[in-house]
C-alpha cells in the first residue's frame, strides 16, 4: 500500500512542478520579440487555474492515500486537458508542451503498470486528434501530426516491453533468491552436523589421557576445525544480515560473567596462538542482545589471536557517561593509518609479510560493524604500527541487576556437572554418540534417545536437537517431558537451522538455544547455567 501511495503522490508532485514550468515558459514566451502577452493570456490564466487544481489534487491524494483506479484515470484526463488547451490556444509556439504529454504517458505507465500505460496512450492519441481538429496550424501540417501520433504510440510500446522485461527479471531474481535461501538453509544444516560432531569427538579425545604426540595431533585437528567453523559462521552471519533477518533481542547481562565465558571458550585457541588473554574484573550489568554481542566480541578476539600471536590481549570495560564501553587491546603488529578507514569493508584484509598463513577472508570486522549498527553500538578502532590495536564497543546501556541474580552465586561451578542427569535427544547418530561421550566425560549421567516419541525421564536437564525428523521437534519433546515431570525442567535446544525462526517458536518457554556447530566450552558453560537452575529449584 505504501508503495502505491508514494507512487501516486510522486506523480502528483511532479504534475505540480511541470505545471509551474509550463506556466513560466508561456509567461516568458509572451515577452519575446514578435510576441504579445495578450495572445498568451488565456493560456497563462488556464495553466494558473490548472496549477491550483493540481495542488488541490495532490492534497487529496496525500489526505486519502490508496489505490483508486478512477482517481488515477481522472489525473490523466486532468493532465491531457490542460496540455491540450495550451497546444490549441498557443499554436506553433506552444508545441514544446507536447513533451508534457509524453511525460504523462510514460509517468503513469512506469509508476502504475502496463494497464495504466495503455489507458494513458489511448487518451494521448484522443487528445492529439482533438487538437488536430481544433488547430489550423496542425491541420496545415498533417505529417507533423502523424509523427506526433506515431511517437505517442511507439515510445509507450517500447516502455511496455522494458516494463515486462524488468518484471520478468525481477520475478526470476526473487525466485533465484528464494532458491538460494532454501539451498543455504539445507546446506548449512547438513554442514553444521558433521562440524558439530567432529568438534565434540575432538573434545572427547582431549579429555582422554594422551601422549604428547597424540595431543599435538588433536590440537591440529581442533585448530583446523576452529578455522572452518569461524569461516562458516562468518558467511552465514553475512548472509543473514544481507537478508535483513537479524533483529536484536535484548536481555539483562552480567557483563563480567559474559566476558569471562568468552575468555574460557577461547582459552584453547589462545594457547595455540601463544596469547595470554587477560580480563579485568567487571561487576556491571548491561542491556544487550547476548548472541549479537557475543558474535561481535568473538570476531574481535579472533582477529587478536590471528594478528597478535605470542603477545598478551587485554579485555576491559569502562564507563562513559551512562553507558559502558568494551575495550579489546592487543599488542600485535598494528594497522597503518591508510588502512584504518577500510578495515570494516567486506573481504578487506591488511596484508603484511608472513600473513599468508593467517586464516580468514576479511569478514570479521565488517560483521562487527553491521551488528553494532543494529544494536546502536558504536565501533571504533585505534592502532599504531608495531604497538598494537584497540577496538572499542561503546554505547552499551547499563542495567540494574535482576533480583534473582544472587541465587546460587555461592555454588562452585566445577561441581555442577558431576552427577547431573541429562536427557539427550538427537536423531543424528554421530552427534548423539559424540555429545553423550563428552557429557559423560564431564561427569554427567546421560539418557541418550534418538527420538522424542513416548519419552520418559527423571532428568535434571534436557538437551534436544530441534529437528527430530517427521515425528516431533525438540520444543515438543521438551514440552512433553516438562508435562510428565510437572515442572519446567531446564532445557537447551541445539539446532543447525535458523536460530531466529526457532526463537520465535520458543515464546515464553524459558528454553536456551545454541546454534550448531557448538564449541565444547560454550556447551559446558550453558550446561553449568542449566545445572545451577536445576539445583536452585
Amino acid at each position: 500500500m505504501s508503495l502505491e501511495k508514494n507512487s501516486e503522490l510522486d506523480q502528483a508532485n511532479l504534475r505540480v512542478i511541470v505545471a509551474a514550468c509550463a506556466l513560466a515558459y508561456i509567461c516568458v514566451l509572451g515577452f519575446l520579440p514578435g510576441h504579445e502577452v495578450r495572445t498568451y493570456l488565456p493560456v497563462i490564466v488556464y495553466i494558473a487555474v490548472f496549477l491550483l487544481a493540481s495542488i488541490g489534487f495532490r492534497q487529496v491524494i496525500a489526505r486519502w492515500p490508496g489505490h483508486y483506479s478512477a482517481r488515477r484515470v481522472l489525473g490523466m484526463i486532468h493532465d491531457y486537458t490542460g496540455t491540450s488547451f495550451g497546444l490549441v490556444v498557443g499554436g506553433e509556439a506552444a508545441l514544446p508542451l507536447y513533451a508534457v504529454m509524453v511525460w504523462v504517458n510514460l509517468g503513469n505507465g512506469m509508476r502504475f503498470g502496463s494497464r495504466y500505460l495503455a489507458i494513458a496512450t489511448g487518451l494521448a492519441l484522443l487528445a492529439l486528434l482533438i487538437i488536430y481538429r481544433l488547430t489550423p496550424y496542425w491541420q496545415a501540417h498533417p505529417f507533423m501530426v502523424l509523427m506526433l501520433m506515431i511517437t505517442s504510440t511507439v515510445i509507450p510500446v517500447y516502455a511496455h516491453l522494458l516494463l515486462e522485461r524488468t518484471r520478468k527479471a525481477s520475478e526470476e531474481a526473487i525466485a533465484a533468491n528464494l532458491e538460494k535461501s532454501r539451498f543455504l538453509a539445507q546446506a548449512s544444516h547438513d554442514l553444521r552436523q558433521p562440524i558439530h560432531s567432529i568438534g565434540l569427538f575432538t573434545a572427547c579425545l582431549r579429555e582422554a589421557r594422551l601422549g604428547q604426540d597424540e595431543r599435538r595431533l588433536v590440537d591440529s585437528i581442533d585448530r583446523s576445525l576452529l578455522n572452518v567453523s569461524q569461516l562458516f559462521h562468518s558467511i552465514l552471519d553475512l548472509y543473514t544480515l544481507d537478508n535483513g533477518r537479524v533483529l536484536p533481542s535484548y536481555q539483562t547481562l552480567h557483563l563480567g560473567r559474559f566476558l569471562a565465558d568468552l575468555v574460557r571458550q577461547n582459552a584453547e585457541a589462545a594457547r595455540w596462538a601463544g596469547v595470554a588473554l587477560r580480563l579485568r574484573p567487571c561487576s556491571h550489568w548491561v542491556r544487550a542482545d547476548p548472541a549479537l554481542l557475543r558474535t561481535m566480541v568473538q570476531n574481535i578476539l579472533s582477529n587478536c589471536l590471528k594478528y597478535g600471536a605470542q603477545r598478551p590481549v587485554l579485555i576491559g570495560v569502562r564507563k562513559r557517561g551512562d553507558a559502558l564501553v568494551i575495550v579489546v587491546h592487543d599488542q600485535g603488529k598494528g594497522i597503518a593509518p591508510e588502512h584504518l578507514s577500510s578495515v570494516f569493508e567486506e573481504f578487506y584484509r591488511v596484508r603484511q609479510r608472513r600473513d599468508k598463513d593467517v586464516e580468514g577472508v576479511g569478514l570479521g570486522l565488517s560483521i562487527v560493524k553491521r551488528l553494532g549498527e543494529l544494536m546502536a553500538v558504536q565501533v571504533a578502532i585505534r592502532s599504531r604500527v608495531g604497538h598494537g590495536t584497540s577496538v572499542c564497543l561503546s554505547g552499551l546501556p547499563q542495567a540494574l541487576a535482576p533480583r534473582q541474580a544472587c541465587v546460587g552465586e555461592g555454588v562452585h561451578q566445577t561441581g555442577l556437572l558431576t552427577g547431573l542427569k541429562v536427557c539427550l535427544v538427537e536423531d543424528d547418530h554421530n552427534v548423539l554418540l559424540a555429545t553423550q561421550a563428552l557429557l559423560e566425560r564431564w561427569g554427567c549421567s546421560v539418557q541418550a534417545e534418538s527420538n522424542g516419541l513416548g519419552l520418559a525421564s527423571d532428568c535434571d536437564v534436557i538437551i534436544a536437537d530441534h529437528d527430530l525428523g517427521n515425528h516431533a521437534t525438540g520444543i515438543e519433546c521438551i514440552d512433553q517431558l516438562r508435562q510428565q515431570r510437572g515442572w519446567a525442567v531446564p532445557a537447551l535446544i541445539l539446532t543447525g537451522h535458523d536460530v531466529l525462526a526457532i526463537q520465535a517458536q520458543l515464546q515464553d518457554r524459558q528454553i536456551a538455544i545454541l546454534s550448531k556447530p557448538v564449541h565444547p566450552a560454550e556447551l559446558r558453560s550453558s550446561l553449568r547455567e542449566l545445572g545451577r537452575a536445576a539445583m536452585s529449584r
